[in-house]
């Protein structure tokens, strides 16, 4: 009877054990069930989010000398991790790699610039002139302007009846152009310097920071997903980078030889420029031309000698935007259009015309973690342009949001 009543209690006591061990893994468990908490109403949902918006976005504009060069140095380090990484597996230490990337980066930058200082500061102090001969040239489609302002100016003053002088006004005196492209240089400089040195530092991190935000997953499958979303991230938008880059190298290269033998001033700076404008979809392109014609108009005294350089970028244009993008990108790096021009507005009036440049590689980034997170998953689809299909009724209906190749 004893022994009965001990191996009664031994069972008992292996089912206490047993179901406390399994509450403990219930508890432990990242797919246990919990208490729902109290539901958010729609409207102050959307409130919190809206106001969450209008912070963050004025965060990012008056300190956008803080948010600026941490942006531009994590593009740097997306591109050049994969190569770090790569070097790594090889016996270079990241450290010693990302130094000398960063080195060659910030010498190339230098040589740039000091190649094309000289020649801006040229163009810049002969700006009124050109304005002067551009005005003396186009004077023919100004003076139906004038001579309807003339026309309203004498209908007015008979109306008033009045024939006294007009009162004498103070004008107060503006900063030249070339203080202003002495600060703005400056500027440029300080951001550039503060971009490659964050730069360093994050690719010599990059390893111990990928395994951090790894273990931020609560478990092995949140961890594998981390791992994911880096790894498509870095891909994504190191693939897109160095590609547009290659692109736009190569369309700057073609354009300064064109100018070269059109003899229109500073092909060197007419390539590097077209390359960087070809960064800017649409914009650029249309920038470049007005720039090609008046510089052209002034250059050149016969029409058909001006009309030349500008139907060459055009044509130059036209050919790597319809031909050689899409065919090296294809169609998988496609932005949806209405969404690309939004973010371009929001980055260009927060940062300028560098906000401008990388607007469209921070909206990859930001499309690559949309894809990859399922409360984020709206947004992605939104950001895409690819084709979406309705059913409606039996058959089904696909519609496509407009969109463009990047540029």
């Amino acid at each position: 009877m004893k022994a009965q009543s001990d191996t009664v209690g031994g069972l008992a006591e292996d089912g206490a054990a047993q179901m406390a061990g399994s509450s403990q893994l219930d508890e432990l468990s990242p797919t246990a069930k919990r208490p729902a908490g109290p539901a958010i109403p729609t409207p102050v949902s959307v409130s919190i989010i809206g106001t969450f918006l209008i912070l963050l976005v004025g965060a990012l504009y008056y300190a956008r000398s803080f948010f600026l060069p941490l942006v531009l140095a994590l593009l740097v380090a997306l591109v050049f991790a994969p190569l770090v990484r790569s070097l790594s597996r090889r016996g270079v230490p990241p450290g010693l790699s990302a130094i000398a990337l960063i080195l060659l980066l910030g010498g190339g930058i230098v040589g740039a610039s000091g190649l094309l200082s000289q020649p801006i500061a040229s163009m810049v102090s002969d700006i009124p002139r050109a304005i002067d001969e551009v005005r003396e040239r186009f004077a023919f489609l100004r003076r139906p302007f004038e001579m309807f302002n003339d026309a309203s100016r004498e209908l007015g003053s008979l109306i008033d009846g009045s024939t006294a002088s007009d009162p004498e006004r103070v004008a107060v005196a503006q900063p030249g152009l070339l203080s202003w492209a002495a600060g703005t240089a400056a500027g440029i400089g300080t951001t550039l310097a503060a971009t490659l040195i964050l730069a360093v530092f994050l690719l010599a991190s990059s390893e111990s920071l990928r395994h951090k935000l790894v273990h931020v997953g609560s478990g092995l499958s949140g961890k594998k997903k981390s791992l994911r979303v880096l790894r498509d991230i870095e891909n994504e938008v190191s693939r897109y980078l160095l590609t547009i880059t290659t692109i736009n190298a190569g369309f700057g290269l073609c354009v300064g030889l064109a100018m070269l033998g059109f003899g229109m001033p500073n092909p060197l700076m007419w390539g590097i420029g077209a390359a960087l404008l070809n960064f800017i979809p649409f914009i650029g392109g249309f920038v470049g031309m007005v720039l090609a014609v008046a510089v052209a108009a002034i250059t050149f005294p016969a029409l058909l000698a001006a009309a030349l350089p500008p139907l060459a970028y055009l044509g130059l244009q036209i050919v790597e935007s319809n031909f050689v993008t899409p065919m090296i990108l294809g169609r998988r790096l496609e932005l949806n259009i209405v969404a690309m021009l939004i973010f371009l507005a929001l980055t260009t009036w927060l940062w300028g015309i560098v906000g401008t440049i990388i607007g469209v590689p921070v909206l990859v980034v930001i499309k690559a973690f949309s894809d990859n997170f399922l409360s984020l998953s709206s947004l992605g689809e939104f950001l895409s342009a690819a084709t979406a299909d309705a059913d409606e009724g039996e058959g089904g209906v696909t519609a496509k949001p407009p969109s463009i190749p990047l540029p």
